[in-house]
């Protein structure tokens, strides 16, 4: 298992879907994911430390955790399968819980949890980006730090082939 940092969420042109760029720590692999538009604010919001006024579903699930005297401990994006990524929450250090990739992530960043792909996930569908293309993470990193949870739709009910 590679440890993942969350780079952010953006809508992928001209398809207008939601995507989460995640990147290998200690590597140079992106491992994009298309999500959904509830998920992908979701995602937004913890990233932005945005505060709603009563709980949202994934503050709600981390407050029920840690109310009933349990811990999240890690996230980990385990397999790819027909386009499909799969995720497990690791709960109490022993407890494997099946999520969606997008949902484990949104638990993962409220709750400071660590977030772990396969190997073979990061085979599959991780992008290698050299050292060169620095300038264009960089770019991707200004557009994320432009967008905003509003320019997620709320329209989209199924993910695209190859989302969670």
């Amino acid at each position: 298992m590679k440890e993942l940092d969350v780079l952010g969420v953006r809508v992928e042109m001209p398809t207008n879907n939601p995507i989460v760029l995640l990147r290998e720590r200690d590597g140079q692999r992106y491992l994009p994911i298309w999500i959904a538009a509830p998920e992908a604010t979701a995602i937004a919001y913890a990233q932005q430390g945005v505060q709603a006024p009563r709980p949202l579903t994934h503050d709600l699930m981390v407050t029920v955790l840690e109310d009933l005297g349990h811990r999240l401990d890690e996230v980990r994006i385990t397999r790819l399968e027909d386009n499909i990524f799969y995720a497990v929450l690791v709960i109490d250090g022993t407890i494997e819980i099946s999520a969606r990739p997008s949902d484990a992530i949104a638990l993962a960043l409220r709750a400071a949890t660590p977030i772990l792909a396969a190997e073979d996930v990061l085979d599959a569908a991780g992008v290698a980006m050299a050292v060169d293309d620095e300038d264009e993470v960089e770019r991707f990193r200004e557009f994320l730090d432009q967008v905003s949870a509003e320019d997620f739709d709320e329209g989209q009910d199924d993910p695209p082939r190859g989302g969670d």
